[in-house]
């Protein structure tokens, strides 16, 4: 395990910078209540994100992760869901300890810094703008900026090209499986933070080159790193 020091540092938003499980289960359980039936709750909706706001609602309507709900039931659901969360983007959710001092740091110390999520641009953007990291950041691909989404390696890619960066000296920051495939597939050095959403597997499994704590704890290894 260990990273060497890369020239770009990418990180994903939803389980790694931003805990957005409160407001997600708050547009669940409302979307649920609307379609006249019970909600899911938080803990249960903690274990479903990670792969965008539709593959949430899918999970939702069926009560586990895989599988499909009825297309007519989802069709009804999903705009339901879109109008509740975008209200509420924000409202809930918080930045993860150690947030803040990581991504200080990596400005300091001068890092080419991007952001990589699955999320929708109309979602991501107001969600870090309202948690004042948005200006941090030189590029954020969102989950409908490209073709492909995470764990396919061309948002990585694009945005190795947009800074100049050859894969092999960028580092992915993460908190799921598919931060850890998308980083393979793309040729990225990747570390990830065990508190995120990756549907309640340890992600020491997904065998990253590094596990961080926090964000802040990124400063150490990158410290000793050659």
């Amino acid at each position: 395990m260990g990273i060497r020091k890369p020239a770009m540092v990418l990180i994903d938003v939803d389980g790694t910078l931003v805990d957005s499980v409160p407001d997600l289960a708050y547009c669940v359980d409302e979307m649920m209540k609307r379609l006249g039936r019970e909600p899911r709750g938080e803990a249960r909706v903690r274990d479903w994100v990670g792969n965008g706001v539709e593959r949430l609602v899918r999970r939702a309507l069926i009560g586990r992760l895989e599988g499909e709900p009825d297309e007519a039931e989802f069709e009804r659901a999903y705009p339901i869901f879109l109008d509740l969360y975008a209200d509420n983007t924000s409202r809930r959710s918080v930045l993860y300890p150690g947030v803040r001092e990581g991504l200080d740091y990596l400005k300091r110390a001068g890092y080419a810094l991007g952001c990589v999520t699955n999320k929708a641009e109309r979602f991501t953007v107001p969600l870090l703008k309202d948690l004042g990291i948005h200006d941090e950041f030189g590029l954020v691909v969102s989950g409908d900026t490209l073709e492909h989404k995470k764990p396919h390696p061309e948002p990585l890619l694009h945005a190795a090209r947009f800074f100049g960066v050859a894969p092999a000296d960028a580092l992915m920051v993460g908190d799921s499986v598919n931060d850890v495939k998308a980083a393979r597939a793309a040729g990225f050095m990747v570390a990830c933070v065990p508190y995120g959403y990756n549907h309640g597997d340890d992600i020491r499994e997904a065998k990253p080159d590094l596990v961080i704590d926090t964000l802040a704890d990124l400063r150490t290894e990158l410290e000793k790193a050659a």
